[in-house]
């Protein structure tokens, strides 16, 4: 008996890529709260039965703990603005989380430059 592959993980890729880019759209262009500066979406899970999705994103400028709380009260208006947008049954109700990765990196980077620039002073 044949098996079938299933084709739900590879779905579930590109409804979050797609998920994605509309939001970065709909928050450029249509989003009005002036907590919400320079947003970068870094990525976007879905669960599997779309009901929900959490969006990682980061900032250039401006306050990570207002602008969630301006993402996450302005999801609703977001949701609304993907339903038009997408052609899937179920769109997920939206979650903001900032992603403090950037923040680590640079703390790491400064970290090795410490250990090096220390460690040549003491050859």
């Amino acid at each position: 008996m044949a098996t079938r592959k299933s084709a739900a993980p590879n779905r579930s890729f590109k409804v979050s890529d797609q998920i994605q880019r509309d939001l970065a759209e709909l928050i450029a262009r249509e989003l009005k709260d002036p907590r919400v500066g320079m947003v970068t979406l870094q990525s976007v899970e879905v669960t599997p039965d779309y009901a929900h999705a959490k969006v990682y994103f980061s900032l250039l400028v401006g306050d990570p703990q207002a602008t969630q709380e301006a993402l996450n009260q302005a999801a609703g208006f977001l949701r609304n603005g993907l339903f038009k947008r997408l052609h899937i049954h179920t769109v997920p109700t939206l979650h903001f989380i900032y992603d403090r990765t950037s923040e680590r990196a640079a703390d790491m980077n400064a970290l090795i430059a410490k250990a090096v620039s220390s460690r040549g002073k003491e050859e």
